[in-house]
């Protein structure tokens, strides 16, 4: 009982020193400013929480569920007309994320099935059609806007439901034998549907006040029975978003690959890239979206989740190499978080509250610091700060190639405890090991720190 209070304690401690630390800017978009600059709170923020939430909740079998499973509408509308989250509570969930240290959402307004979760003039395929009978967008984003946390939007480019979506390869109803599409789609007219979508952005745009981030999913053209780009209209989608709202983001999955102008970010998804991607030979502002578990609807039985030290490790590695991390959730149909889902943000939290000067406002480290071995560096250019996550706690010291004259200060992050440190040239023995006259020596506790990924903050010359 006494950890527990503790625990409550310092995340209420945790909450409030990050709500004086956000400032959300409300003011429109300087045309005048570079692509860089507009997105400077972006790459600063590093750390923002997916939420696919909808109908796939109710079978609990993956988001894809109706595809995978070659649904029928008739068989796939009976969640519609049990839907009822009762337990939705947006400020719970806001809440939980700002402790995690979460500064920017983005949520799923309309995943593949079709199924939107505000209430669209557009559709009757609606939450407010369902028992619960209640917008949950509105709520939502208000929630995490008293919270400081900006406001994403996930809209699906594909839509198994609306009539005039031309049937594809990924459609539930595509036939074993693909002459039979054309008879298929005869009355079907991806015309009407570039409206439609149009039409919904719009409202998605005007309608909740100042959209931050814009995420399209998604363009597949390679292949047989796919869709690209023109399908979409994707230009003309691009050119509504940054009218309605001139200082938003949006990210690469329309299609749009050449021009930069037409895309702020990429988003590799559910892997780890190796190094800073590029686009024609050009670090790109990038995001990676990944899963607590492998699924991104809640899926009752899948069981391959990532510890969170797996979880905070994908973080460093992701901000390491300029990254944004978007993390996801995937809430119950009772409209809940998972308990293996909380518990991970749980153990973010408690990590962030000590080390998060060591995420925002960091990028890769300049070429000039070695990474020393079983560890990752991120680097704040602002404080000039170099931060050394230790993925494997060392024997009493730390190496530091090519380090002499470069470091002011020495500390563990978690409690501003000093390091000592030494620059010597020394002949090994069978006690000690070669040192080169420009490497640094770190002394380190015997005792690892007691945290999931123990940083050592040094301070810079």
């Amino acid at each position: 009982m006494k950890r527990t209070i503790i625990y409550t304690l310092f995340l209420l401690s945790f909450v409030c020193q990050q709500a004086n630390a956000t400032h959300i800017v409300q003011n429109q978009y300087d045309s005048s400013l570079n692509q860089s600059e507009h997105m400077s709170w972006w790459t600063h923020d590093r750390f923002g929480l997916f939420i696919h939430w909808g109908l796939y909740a109710m079978p609990a079998r993956h988001e894809w569920v109706k595809s995978r499973e070659k649904m029928s509408d008739e068989h796939y509308n009976r969640y519609k007309n049990l839907f009822n989250p009762d337990l939705y509570n947006p400020e719970e969930w806001a809440y939980m994320a700002k402790a995690a240290g979460v500064k920017y959402m983005v949520f799923t307004t309309k995943h593949h099935d079709g199924f939107c979760m505000w209430d669209s003039k557009y559709t009757d395929y609606k939450i407010t059609n369902t028992p619960y009978k209640k917008d949950v967008l509105k709520p939502l984003v208000n929630a995490f806007r008293n919270e400081g946390i900006r406001i994403g939007f996930y809209y699906s480019l594909l839509d198994w439901h609306h009539p005039d979506f031309t049937i594809d390869r990924n459609h539930p109803q595509m036939p074993q034998n693909p002459e039979l599409l054309k008879e298929l789609n005869k009355n079907r007219n991806m015309a009407k549907y570039r409206e439609y979508m149009k039409n919904q952005l719009t409202e998605l745009l005007t309608e909740f006040g100042q959209i931050d981030e814009l995420f399209m999913d998604y363009t597949y053209a390679e292949g047989e029975n796919g869709k690209n780009s023109k399908d979409w209209d994707a230009e003309g989608i691009v050119k509504l978003a940054r009218k309605l709202q001139p200082q938003i983001i949006i990210n690469n999955r329309l299609g749009l690959t050449e021009n930069r102008q037409d895309w702020d970010y990429i988003t590799p998804e559910q892997f780890m890239p190796q190094q800073w991607p590029t686009v024609n030979s050009q670090r790109v502002p990038w995001e990676t979206c990944q899963t607590f578990s492998g699924s991104w609807g809640y899926h009752r039985d899948e069981y391959s989740w990532k510890s969170v030290h797996q979880l905070i490790v994908m973080l460093a590695e992701t901000v390491s190499k300029g990254g944004n991390l978007l993390l996801n959730v995937g809430p119950t149909a009772r409209g809940v978080f998972d308990e293996r889902a909380i518990e991970r943000l749980n153990g973010l939290a408690h990590w962030m509250r000590f080390h998060s000067s060591a995420i925002y406002g960091c990028t890769a480290a300049p070429t000039e610091y070695a990474c020393p071995n079983n560890c990752i560096l991120t680097y704040n250019p602002n404080t000039n700060r170099l931060y050394i996550h230790v993925l494997e706690w060392p024997f009493k010291s730390l190496y530091l190639k090519q380090y002499k004259g470069k470091i002011k200060y020495a500390q563990l992050l978690n409690d501003n405890s000093e390091l000592k440190f030494r620059t010597e040239t020394k002949k090994g023995s069978h006690m000690t090991e070669n040192t080169g006259a420009d490497d640094v020596i770190i002394t380190l506790p015997v005792e690892r720190p007691n945290v999931e990924l123990p940083v050592i903050e040094l301070i810079l010359e």
